[in-house]
């Protein structure tokens, strides 16, 4: 996929939920996987254009694994001319060696926001980017369904009334194998997650059913998508009068 074609789509969801205002500051997280690179590339180049002007700063929250090298990541800010700020952590330590949990996703997440809501406030910015895509979009509300026996689903724009930070999401009309296209198109320097609880989630089971879905059903990603945008789900519905 082009960088146009990315931008296209970054734009309209931008634009259809009203995530970005005239002088926001806006950090994205950086985790140094495809998807959080995709967006920092996709926002430094809409920067350039985009008729409300905003300032973006890019943050990864190091979570202390020893084998983790970010040196590339720091040379594409370096290019795209975006501070970045890496936040040393020992959050793996309490996670895995501390605390030993058989269930370390969510403590971790949680210990992991935590870090960057505070560095975010430290640099200024009013607002944080997470990489969330269409395809995290409906792992998300299949997860709630399964687990939780509930239709639910994160919103496109969230108010965090502890952190006073809004939480964007400009992905949610791109499909993860978008995603895939443009890091090998542009040769985007992902860096490989040290986490071993990678790839061995509920998120990544239910990413195989719908993967699998898809092929027995073509389209029903989309189908599914579509049923979360037409949804009375809060900030869904509200598209081109979203607020927060």
């Amino acid at each position: 996929m082009k960088l146009q074609q990315v931008l296209s789509r970054v734009r309209k969801a931008c634009e259809d939920y009203n995530m970005i205002e005239e002088g926001d500051c806006i950090a994205v997280g950086i985790s140094g996987g495809k998807d959080s690179l995709t967006l920092l590339y996709a926002l430094a180049a809409m920067k350039r254009f985009y008729p409300k002007k905003f300032t973006l700063k890019a943050i990864t929250i190091d979570l202390g694994f020893k084998n983790l090298d970010l040196t590339s990541i720091q040379k594409l800010c370096d290019e795209l001319e975006v501070e970045y700020r890496i936040e040393k952590t020992d959050i793996a330590q309490i996670v895995f060696d501390e605390r030993k949990e058989s269930n370390p996703c969510s403590l971790c997440a949680k210990m992991r926001k935590g870090a960057l809501n505070e560095v975010i406030k430290q640099m200024g910015c009013n607002k944080v980017a997470y990489a969330h895509h269409k395809d995290d979009v409906v792992e998300t509300m299949l997860l709630s369904l399964f687990y939780e026996g509930r239709f639910h689903c994160f919103s496109p724009v969230t108010y965090l009334d502890r952190s006073q930070v809004v939480v964007i999401r400009p992905l949610i009309y791109m499909n993860e194998a978008d995603v895939k296209g443009f890091v090998r198109r542009y040769n985007v320097p992902v860096v490989k997650s040290p986490c071993p609880a990678d790839k061995k989630t509920k998120r990544e089971y239910i990413h195989q059913v719908v993967s699998m879905l898809n092929k027995d059903i073509p389209s029903v990603k989309n189908r599914m998508f579509t049923a979360i945008t037409d949804s009375d789900l809060p900030g869904w519905s509200s598209k081109k009068d979203a607020r927060y």
